[in-house]
């Protein structure tokens, strides 16, 4: 991740409020209150209440979904052992603090639906139901819970106006819808995937805006803290950037070039690395969730991008004036140090580097150079 977001509170908070209230003070505390009485159970959380009573008189479908999951999952919990009912909410715990297991602290393992599912059969299959359905529009869209807990468009452009870099964090390569530019927006990814954790599925530290590039075709459902999913042991965990941190991670990029001939470059030809040290563990994982080495490598090799960024110094010399390459060169280090998300500047640099380490820049027939690089064509 190439910078955090700046994590900003909203009204959508409260839907999570609410679901550490069902799981925590009705599921949890279910073999004392005997039978299901929604009316009792949800008196200590009057917005929630008057929630569950509106949605009691509703024909639609996805109030239904809810009224049934809590009180489905209500009475799984029944009969369940004091030691039962502590490892799930040690489990619900664990899997809302986002930040902890993305970074790997001891005792913040996440439980996986698969694992549930080892000790409690029905109660994963419900949990699968129930939080699969919380984030979904035509849910979040009912009148009743909208009126509690505010538009998730709405919070979307307070979001923006504050991370208003518009550039894309899991890849610095696209552009993001902003509040003011669009009439749409990008897409909350589930950073931890909700088709595999239970519990965080509506938890905003959770959520996060990506391209659609990144969390369509790259992302998917990866998961970012096990790159083999068949070895969930506590020791094949691996550490991960988390999209909220305070502490926003400077990256380093350093590429290059396996061979001199820079108009016959392959992707297995150039070697890009990145720093700093202290932050390898989440530099690989994000490298293998977002598809980075193969996509950098192709921005490199295009014809509008590395072969655009090398062709504009060498043509400088070919312009005559006083400014050489070199002079030129310099400036877009500059550039690249100032506005690092302008125009693929963080990438553009190290590339630019490389070139000059080939000594690219020196070389007395800059236009036959030039020329060569306008008529190649590279597949990526």
């Amino acid at each position: 991740m190439l910078f955090t977001y700046q994590y900003v509170p909203h009204s959508m908070e409260k839907m999570q409020g609410f679901i550490d209230f069902i799981f925590n003070e009705v599921w949890a505390k279910a073999p004392q209150k005997g039978d299901y009485d929604a009316l009792a159970l949800f008196a200590p959380c009057p917005d929630l209440q008057e929630v569950i009573q509106s949605f009691h008189y509703s024909p639609l479908k996805s109030a239904n979904f809810f009224l049934t999951g809590i009180q489905t999952i209500y009475e799984l919990f029944r009969p369940l052992a004091p030691e039962q009912i502590h490892q799930l909410i040690n489990w619900y715990r664990i899997n809302n603090e986002i930040e902890k297991v993305c970074q790997n602290k001891p005792g913040f393992q996440p439980v996986c639906y698969a694992q549930i599912e080892v000790q409690f059969a029905a109660l994963a299959e419900e949990f699968k139901k129930f939080f699969g359905g919380l984030y979904n529009q035509n849910f979040l869209g009912l009148k009743a819970l909208r009126e509690k807990i505010g538009n998730i468009d709405i919070c979307y452009d307070q979001f923006m106006m504050v991370n208003n870099q518009g550039i894309c964090p899991f890849c610095g390569i696209n552009a993001m819808k902003g509040h003011l530019q669009n009439t749409s927006r990008e897409a909350y990814d589930h950073y931890l995937p909700k088709a595999i954790y239970p519990f965080n599925s509506i938890n905003f530290q959770n959520l996060a805006p990506a391209c659609h590039e990144c969390n369509s075709s790259y992302k998917l459902a990866k998961d970012p803290l096990f790159k083999n999913t068949h070895q969930r042991e506590a020791s094949n965990q691996r550490k991960s950037f988390y999209s909220y941190a305070e502490d926003s991670p400077q990256i380093d990029i350093h590429i290059e070039f396996l061979s001199p001939d820079i108009n016959s470059l392959t992707p297995e030809q150039i070697q890009i690395l990145f720093g700093p040290n202290q932050y390898q563990e989440e530099l690989e994982t994000w490298q293998d969730v977002y598809g980075i080495q193969e996509r950098y490598k192709a921005k490199c090799l295009m014809q509008n991008d590395g072969k655009w960024w090398l062709e504009q110094i060498i043509a400088v010399k070919g312009r005559g004036g006083s400014v050489t390459p070199q002079a030129y060169l310099q400036i877009k280090y500059m550039e690249a140090e100032e506005k690092p998300f302008a125009d693929n500047n963080f990438l553009r640099k190290p590339f630019l580097e490389a070139c000059e380490k080939l000594g690219l820049f020196n070389q007395a027939p800059q236009a036959e150079l030039r020329g060569s690089i306008q008529s190649e064509s590279v597949n990526v």
